[in-house]
């Protein structure tokens, strides 16, 4: 089961933030998605939206932080993504956020 959270903001948004297999297959390891959206619901719609279907949002146990809430929200698509830090690490990941659009992006097809 994927770990996720949210946090609702003082405006009543919420910032949803979910660890998922990666969409590149089993050797991409898991991916980080910040969503902010008026409720939890459309921002899990959001993800299933852009093709990840099974995303489901159970219990709080990996809420999104501070400096993750920061990023998503100086975001202009208020969709971002980042490779997932491995269970058990417990030093900080130093990736940039990126919009989804380059995860979901499909490779040029080769002559």
């Amino acid at each position: 089961m994927a770990a996720g959270g949210f946090c609702r903001l003082p405006n009543g948004s919420v910032v949803v933030a979910l660890n998922l297999p990666s969409p590149a297959g089993p050797v991409g390891g898991c991916v980080r998605f910040l969503v902010v959206a008026p409720n939890r619901a459309r921002a899990l719609t959001r993800l299933r939206n852009l093709g990840l279907r099974a995303v489901y949002l159970r219990g709080n146990a990996a809420p999104p932080t501070p400096d993750e809430i920061t990023a998503v929200l100086h975001h202009p698509d208020g969709l971002i993504w980042r490779t997932a830090p491995e269970t058990g690490c417990t030093e900080l990941s130093q990736e940039l956020w990126h919009p989804v659009r380059t995860l979901l992006r499909r490779p040029a097809p080769q002559p």
